[in-house]
């Protein structure tokens, strides 16, 4: 009896000890195929560590998605049927907690000048394509001249909302996040030396850092210098393989496939924006929504129900004609302009600001209203399909000083159309599409809103139809003798000022009266303009599920 229980008690350990030995390897093994993945002696073909989940970057909260009204809750006053409502939904993504800031954004302006120093001929229109408009607070009849000549810079003002930015600014801004970020990330892995340490390293022109162009060569960064590497991630050695020489690159690049670096930082969509703003989680009932916002708070008002804060307002906006902060003495919303970030309570996702202090740019271009036959899911208009350019090598093009391309805005100003060091791109054709069904072309800003497809005669060969949106667009910009501006526009008829290059922006500013704190309500610019009540925040999408939440149990026992 007793070798039959020492028997049994050694077939449960053997039997556990093959279970643990499979358990363990199965999440590096290949269950179809019994290659082992990072294994030398099967090729160490790569395969990430588990993903459970990322945390929301600095800065930002995580926003959980969900179906939501989006548009009017409001009777349309105006009758002009632009926030008509539609049901839809969106995934989880994260967001940050309130603007970009000035000292956030000078941040992106020093490093600019930094690295493309605009005393360099080839350099010069790069650093004055990201500064934003500091005249925006001028006005002819006016004393606002204190704010032209310190908002953006002094330090009484640093954790302000940055506002005279263009949507084309923004959008440079969300760019240049993403790499840095990232160059952050490798330093913190051991991937990459400390750039700014190394004085062998000219971190300048198109030596800089570029996310896509890692992912592509890591080699092509900084001409080729790999003095930039560190040890990278550890790589297994085969049995027998020597070891390799101090200080040089002994583990492999970060792939797409670790998980690891950051997504991209960009304008968050419409759709996103006025989801998040609404928060409609606080008046979640189950599985269903008690009513609908008016603000980005509960309630029917704009002031504060607290005890300790009964009557003060909840958004920074103007109350009346000449009336920007109330009485003095005892303030109504503390501010007549734009006032710190955070100086308001945040709405139920832990966002700031939403309504009032400044307005905001999203990524969509402008129509009137939502196509009720559009996408249902992350609705978004402007897409643009693009893919890399490949040169005559075999090679993806990276743009070097010699090779910057500009273009000039209605307005004069001109800005790169790629940055030194950045991978070419270029939208797709028709060829690229060819029998496709999710997408027919490159461009698809004006989709089914007036172009030949969406009409009757959409079975026509004829390139002659107008567009339904087709404001005037400069033909020719040019400088006189003198040096001025003179600007040909075509002279076509228009009858809108609507074109694929208007951005919506988003909630009320500190000028704005209450109607604007509506968040279905929307408003639209060229994308190459700027005020002094439009800033914007940027938003990442989220990896994997839509949650990491546990869920509780749908029919709990009582």
């Amino acid at each position: 009896m007793k070798n039959l229980l020492k028997f049994s008690l050694l077939v449960i350990v053997s039997l556990t000890l093959t279970h643990c030995k499979s358990k363990s390897r199965g999440g590096n093994t290949s269950t179809l195929t019994g290659w082992e993945f990072n294994n030398p002696n099967y090729g160490n073909y790569i395969k990430g560590k588990s993903f459970e989940g990322s945390k929301p970057p600095s800065g930002m909260v995580a926003i959980e998605g969900g179906t939501f009204t989006m548009g009017r809750v409001q009777d349309d006053v105006m009758y002009d049927w632009n926030t008509t409502p539609n049901n839809m939904h969106i995934r989880s993504f994260f967001m940050d907690e309130a603007e970009v800031t000035n000292s956030e954004y000078l941040l992106f302006v020093q490093y600019t000048k930094d690295v493309f120093p605009p005393e360099d001929p080839k350099f010069k229109h790069i650093y004055t394509s990201v500064l934003p408009d500091t005249l925006v607070w001028r006005k002819g009849l006016g004393n606002t001249a204190l704010l032209s000549e310190n908002y953006l810079r002094h330090p009484a003002y640093a954790d302000y909302p940055v506002v005279g930015v263009s949507w084309l600014q923004a959008n440079q801004y969300c760019k240049w996040r993403t790499n840095a970020v990232n160059l952050k990330i490798l330093m913190d892995k051991g991937v990459i030396n400390n750039i700014w340490k190394m004085d062998s390293i000219a971190f300048k022109g198109k030596d800089v850092f570029d996310t896509e162009v890692y992912l592509e060569k890591p080699y092509a960064l900084f001409d080729g210098d790999s003095t930039i590497y560190k040890k990278g991630l550890p790589v297994p050695r085969k049995k027998g393989q020597p070891r390799p020489t101090k200080g040089s690159f002994t583990g492999r690049h970060i792939t797409s496939s670790d998980g690891i670096l950051a997504q991209k930082f960009r304008l968050p969509t419409e759709a996103e924006w006025e989801y998040a703003a609404k928060a409609n989680i606080e008046n979640r009932e189950y599985n269903n929504i008690r009513g609908r916002k008016k603000y980005t708070w509960a309630g029917k008002y704009t002031r504060a129900k607290s005890k300790r804060y009964k009557g003060d307002q909840l958004a920074n906006f103007k109350q009346a004609k000449g009336n920007y902060s109330g009485i003095a003495g005892w303030s109504s919303d503390g501010s007549d302009i734009p006032i710190k970030v955070k100086s308001y309570p945040p709405n139920a996702f832990g966002l700031y600001d939403m309504s009032g202090n400044v307005a905001e740019w999203v990524a969509d271009v402008y129509r009137p209203n939502i196509d009720t036959e559009a996408n249902d899911l992350n609705y978004f208009r402007g897409n643009i399909f693009s893919k890399k350019v490949i040169g005559k090598d075999g090679k993806v093009v990276i743009v070097d000083e010699n090779s910057i391309q500009y273009d000039t805005l209605p307005n004069g100003k001109v800005i790169p159309l790629y940055l030194p060091g950045t991978i070419k791109s270029t939208p797709v054709t028709k060829n690229d599409t060819y029998l496709r069904r999710n997408y027919t072309k490159g461009d698809n800003s004006n989709l089914g809103d007036g172009d030949l497809n969406s009409s009757r005669f959409f079975q026509s060969d004829s390139n002659n139809n107008p567009s339904m949106y087709n404001s005037p667009k400069a033909i020719k910009i040019e400088r006189d003798s003198l040096g001025n501006i003179v600007t040909k526009y075509d002279s076509k008829f228009r009858s809108t000022l609507i074109s694929d290059n208007t951005r919506v922006y988003k909630g009320a500013s500190w000028s704005d009266r209450e109607y604007w704190l509506d968040p279905a309500q929307r408003r639209y610019l060229p994308e190459y303009m700027s005020t002094n009540f439009i800033g914007f925040r940027c938003v990442t999408d989220r990896i994997g599920p839509m949650t990491y939440k546990k869920k509780t149990a749908r029919n709990p026992s009582r």
